[in-house]
């Protein structure tokens, strides 16, 4: 699917500042997708701007001041405040996951250039290419941020100016959803800290309404992945392998049961296994070039690490109607990603960078 490069905002100042410069910016892609999520939801705007509040005493107890922020974004895309708390908040209204992902981070030692390449392809419905849009944020006292995000989302994936970056996978299984945070802010909280051991108290401390697997690196040079369940989070490390992948199935040994397996979609163990094979074969002499490649690979297509629609059943889910809506390879060191939008297989990986 070809399509033009995601637009580039900017954003700084307090978090109002933030939120209202954002809303501004990305107005139509706000809307766009408001009335995507009431389509697909089947909810009247105003029933989820009713679901959306429920969530606001999650917000206040674990980021008061994204709420700000929030307030912001809606008084910038001229929106009530229930419509912008409901865009950060998405799948967590209908209790109903919907993305795919395959995600990877590679040490410093497997580089040709000697640093971190972290990244992902995000697989969604083919409507949120519509949304997306990369968003550079220079809050006044946190870092610096740069990520991919859509439609009104304060956190998504991507990388700050102290080297700390994440990409994300939903899981197949696992402990059930319950009432509790989306992953959403939680993205965006990542993004105020230094180092992975600062971070990783956040997935104790903050609730989640569902599972949630996240690709972590830091500016020291440290890899890591946390399989976020509803229950709590469970560490793995690369066990020296120097790299690390991961798509949409639990590998953490308490969760990775045929029973979860059963309920996770058939080519996530496919992708994981391809991206594994293909870093392996460059390791030591990577570089951002090669994940150009290895990030539009269609080998076991229509579900290859590039994904392709197996349906054009506009009322299919993500399994069958998902495709890659972008490919996002992040230089850390360099403050920068590289992002290349929908599954074309040509097209171009623009460069988005930090001041």
């Amino acid at each position: 699917m070809h399509v033009p490069p995601y637009p580039f905002y900017r954003v700084a100042g307090s978090p109002r500042e933030l939120g209202r410069q954002h809303g501004e910016q990305a107005k139509d892609h706000i809307l766009h997708h408001l009335d995507f999520m009431c389509t697909s939801m089947k909810s009247s705007r105003s029933n989820l701007q009713y679901r959306a509040l429920h969530f606001h005493p999650l917000f206040k107890k674990h980021c008061p001041h994204l709420l700000e922020e929030i307030q912001g974004l809606a008084e910038g895309a001229d929106i009530t405040f229930a419509d912008a708390l409901a865009t950060n908040i998405r799948t967590a209204l209908n209790q109903k996951p919907q993305d795919g992902c395959t995600a990877f981070v590679v040490s410093e030692r497997g580089t040709q250039n000697s640093e971190i390449l972290i990244g992902q392809n995000s697989d969604m419905l083919p409507a949120m290419i519509n949304f997306g849009y990369v968003l550079h944020l220079k809050p006044n006292d946190t870092p610096q941020v740069l990520m991919w995000t859509f439609g009104g989302m304060i956190g998504y994936s991507g990388i700050n100016d102290r080297g700390v970056c994440h990409f994300a996978n939903d899981l197949g299984g696992g402990p059930p959803p319950c009432f509790g945070m989306p992953h959403y802010p939680l993205k965006r909280l990542i993004f105020e800290h230094e180092t992975l051991e600062d971070i990783v108290p956040l997935f104790k401390n903050v609730p989640l309404w569902a599972n949630g697997n996240y690709v972590l690196c830091d500016g020291r040079g440290h890899i890591l992945d946390i399989e976020a369940t509803t229950e709590g989070p469970h560490l793995m490390t690369d066990e020296g392998s120097g790299f690390m992948v991961h798509s949409n199935h639990f590998l953490c040994s308490p969760h990775a049961t045929n029973k979860n397996f059963r309920q996770s979609t058939t080519d996530s163990f496919e992708r994981l296994d391809r991206m594994t094979q293909l870093i392996q074969s460059g390791f030591g002499q990577l570089s951002t070039d090669d994940f150009k490649l290895f990030l539009r690979d269609r080998h076991g297509d229509p579900s290859g690490i590039c994904r392709y629609a197996q349906t054009t059943d506009p009322t299919a889910d993500w399994v069958t109607a998902g495709i890659t809506v972008a490919s996002i390879i992040a230089e850390p060191s360099q403050g920068q990603i590289r992002v290349a939008a929908g599954n074309h297989a040509k097209a171009p990986f623009v460069v988005y960078k930090m001041d």
